[in-house]
């Protein structure tokens, strides 16, 4: 009887797995203390835009952390994934010293394991799920810091693998947008044999990996060595191309595309429209960050204009907002504040983006909320008066609600505001379709199994649909998207 490769290796791998449980008891496992992530000193890195605060693990530190894992037989950590990477296989080739194989069991399921190790909100999704959370209550397993590692240590080696693809079946399908959930959509497709095509608006791809984080959180050439792998297996990318202006749906059509993939994302940013907010040195932080990230504004090789300040005010709790205000420090500013009507515990972002920025000096000014802004003789903004905030009763998100203080108002000076409270999305793609469905609130409706829209050959994700979400909550819709898309084309005459 002959039995596969795939078979043979899963084999192999299902003993050396049971060995490596023989070798390390259960309870000398839980006595490893959870590995501390080395970082670059606060005061160097507040100077530097390009260079990553995190430096990564050694080989030492993941086999270390790896050998925590417990390999539990129904490992909790994989439903808390969105992407469904088979966690403790890919810890367990840690583990081992096989880090190449680690990596390849990374790219089962996921496009861009370098970039989700660095971004994704670990310790809410599948560190949240781990064994040693729920049931030990104890620090998890360092799931994100060993995703980072064995990518890295793929990179580094210069000999990154490809996933299997199938044999082409010659059906061509579009993804609109090349962020994580086209990145994610593109990557399933072209590995189950179809012809995929990414078309991006701006001239960079990479959507909101490149125009939104900024490089100390992750750097370009990360992003770009995930992005050849995807054209190494056959996704083309198409840039400076505007779905529904350079070409329209019915143009791609005749051009052969049989089904779409819309993921074109949030890029309307959101006000809070109140007095002298359109005086000068006060913008969105999509405009603040696209600058600096996409336009290399922070280079002195480029013409790029940004607006630099000394007192600089970000209004916002989320990643975005930590990212601007760490943003503005970079570029000089002597006082870099955060603005936020709730408590800190309530604040959105990541634990280690708030670690970071406090680190690196920034202050935070919770329970405040800007009312009014005023401005100089030029009409640029120089002082905001805020409110104090207390905490009510909880609201529809069941945080708790921020309840103005009577008389409670003061002036600070500021000569730059960056407003990071949240984006709407994108609007051009239903301007092109009057007949799709969306929300009062301009999100594509789907159904969120298949992420098919009310247009049988039109599929949507990411912040289109959500209206604003994390990278790997995208990069799962692109991965529905895809089997939804697959089994569609393969049950329709289209």
């Amino acid at each position: 009887m002959a039995f596969s490769k795939e078979y043979l290796t899963e084999q192999r791998n299902a003993e050396w797995r049971v060995e490596l449980r023989q070798q390390i008891k259960n309870k000398e496992r839980t006595e490893i203390e959870r590995v501390k992530m080395p970082e670059l000193d606060p005061v160097k890195r507040a100077k530097e835009q390009r260079i990553e605060v995190n430096i990564g693990l050694s080989k030492e530190q993941a086999v270390l952390e790896a050998r925590r894992c417990m390999d539990c037989v129904n490992p909790t950590c994989i439903d808390g994934c969105p992407v469904s990477i088979n966690i403790p296989k890919f810890i367990k080739n840690i583990e081992r010293g096989d880090f190449p194989e680690a990596a390849k069991a990374l790219k089962e399921t996921n496009t861009l394991p370098a970039v989700c190790g660095r971004v994704c909100p670990q310790e809410k999704q599948c560190e949240a799920s781990c064994f040693y959370t729920q049931k030990l209550k104890k620090p998890p397993v360092a799931i994100g810091y060993l995703e980072r590692f064995a990518a890295d240590y793929e990179r580094e080696s210069g000999q990154m693998s490809l996933p299997e693809v199938a044999e082409p079946n010659g059906i061509k399908v579009a993804a609109i947008g090349s962020g994580p959930a086209s990145l994610a959509f593109a990557g399933d497709m072209v590995k189950a044999g179809y012809d995929v095509t990414v078309f991006e608006a701006l001239h960079e791809i990479g959507g909101v990996l490149k125009y939104g984080i900024p490089e100390f959180r992750l750097p370009n050439n990360t992003v770009d060595a995930e992005l050849d792998i995807l054209t190494k297996m056959g996704v083309n990318f198409k840039k400076n191309f505007i779905v529904g202006k350079t070409a329209s749906f019915d143009d791609l059509k005749e051009m052969g595309f049989k089904a779409f993939f819309v993921a074109s994302g949030a890029g309307l940013p959101n006000f809070m429209n109140i007095p002298g907010e359109n005086f000068n040195g006060i913008l969105s932080s999509n405009e603040y960050l696209t600058r600096v990230n996409l336009m290399n504004a922070s280079d002195e090789n480029f013409d790029t204009p940004v607006l630099y300040g000394k007192n600089v005010a970000v209004i916002g709790g989320g990643n975005t907002a930590m990212d601007s205000v760490r943003t503005a420090k970079r570029l000089g500013a002597d006082r870099s504040m955060i603005i936020y009507r709730r408590s800190r515990q309530e604040m959105p972002a990541r634990i280690e983006e708030v670690k970071h920025a406090e680190e690196e000096g920034i202050e935070f000014m919770n329970l405040h909320n800007p009312v009014e802004y005023f401005s100089d003789e030029q009409g640029r903004v120089n002082r905001m008066r805020l409110l104090k905030m207390e905490l009510g009763e909880p609201d529809a998100s069941g945080r708790r609600r921020p309840v103005p203080i009577e008389g409670s108002e003061f002036d600070i000076p500021v000569d730059l505001v960056i407003v990071a409270i949240g984006v709407s999305p994108n609007p051009l793609i239903p301007a092109a379709l009057p007949e799709l469905k969306v929300s009062r609130w301009g999100t594509i409706e789907v159904d969120m199994e298949t992420m098919q829209s009310s247009i049988p050959e039109l599929f949507a994700g990411g912040d289109i649909v959500r209206g604003g979400a994390t990278v790997i909550l995208a990069m799962g819709d692109g991965r529905r998207a895809a089997a939804g898309m697959d089994d569609y084309l393969k049950s329709s005459k289209y």
